[in-house]
């Protein structure tokens, strides 16, 4: 009993540990059971217990699973979280209104970040991002005000493309290209179509980020963009371009050969601990190794 004790208390320092940002407002996405059935027991875990964390841990903790699928996970959409959990939590938007959004970031990397219409259908950007940083959460600055606190406008030009409930989304897109994380909210949201209204004020926001169609270059886009001086300052449009996430990594399903019990051991210490990696990757892959071992002794 004390050795399960201290392992869970180990897992939620390295939850902890490994969390950097999240949307808080308005209600974004949230992992559930077709994520999980979708993106395998340990992704979920993950999220179900660390939602801050970032995309490209995600992939390294699937590396060694058996139940991960790539193509039906579709984890740089949304970070696999699933509109089918989140059918209850949808706004309903009018074009040209403005909505407040606010991030919770516990820890700066200097990055960029954005928030943009994606029609998840495609896993593509809907015209120009709503709101631009060339630098965000800067490490030399911290973290400022506009970067957790600020408001973005609902397109009037979305035509009928966001009509229904879970065809679009407002993406927070925060990629920080110095630490090769990539951090991700989504709002599923509708513009005078169908759809349920979340309980939340539909003036308390959304709003969205750039994608990379999973595993893709994103999108160049055509506007000129103007040079950011200072973290203080974001361009509402769009960039000239941007750059893809160093990692794209993408796991194909395995088919299971061993007892389950061996897999979800071996699936965790699949891969080494990342000696060269960050103190963060090396205390998720000690976490995801305990948690299979717990799941297994109980």
């Amino acid at each position: 009993m004390k050795t399960t004790g201290s392992i869970l208390a180990l897992a939620g320092l390295v939850s902890l540990a490994q969390g950097h940002g999240f949307v808080t407002t308005p209600n974004p996405r949230l992992p559930g059971s077709a994520m999980e059935a979708a993106c395998g027991q340990q992704v979920y875990d993950n999220q179900e217990s660390n939602k801050y964390g970032n995309i490209q841990n995600m992939l390294q903790i699937a590396e060694g699973q058996s139940d991960y699928n790539a193509a039906e996970c579709d984890i740089w959409l949304c970070k696999g979280y699933k509109f089918a959990d989140n059918k209850d939590n949808v706004y309903s938007y009018k074009a040209g209104e403005v909505v407040d959004f606010v991030v919770d970031i516990m820890a700066p990397h200097t990055g960029t970040a954005n928030v943009s219409v994606v029609q998840t259908s495609t896993d593509t950007v809907i015209g120009s991002p709503l709101i631009y940083w060339s630098v965000y959460a800067s490490t030399a600055t911290g973290v400022t005000k506009n970067e957790t606190n600020f408001s973005v406008t609902i397109p009037d030009d979305l035509g009928d493309k966001c009509a229904t409930a879970g065809d679009c989304v407002l993406q927070w897109w925060w990629n920080a290209a110095s630490i090769d994380q990539t951090y991700e909210s989504c709002v599923d949201f509708t513009v005078g179509g169908s759809g349920s209204s979340s309980s939340g004020s539909s003036s308390s926001a959304a709003a969205a980020v750039t994608t990379s169609a999973a595993a893709t270059e994103p999108t160049t886009t055509a506007a000129a963009v103007t040079t950011v001086s200072t973290p203080d300052t974001a361009n509402n449009i769009a960039p000239a371009s941007s750059s893809a996430p160093t990692t794209l990594a993408t796991s194909v399903k395995q088919t299971a050969t061993t007892t389950p019990a061996a897999v979800a051991v071996s699936s965790s210490a699949a891969s080494a601990i990342p000696t060269n990696g960050t103190t963060e990757e090396q205390l998720t892959w000690v976490a995801s190794l305990l948690k299979a071992l717990l799941k297994y002794a109980n």
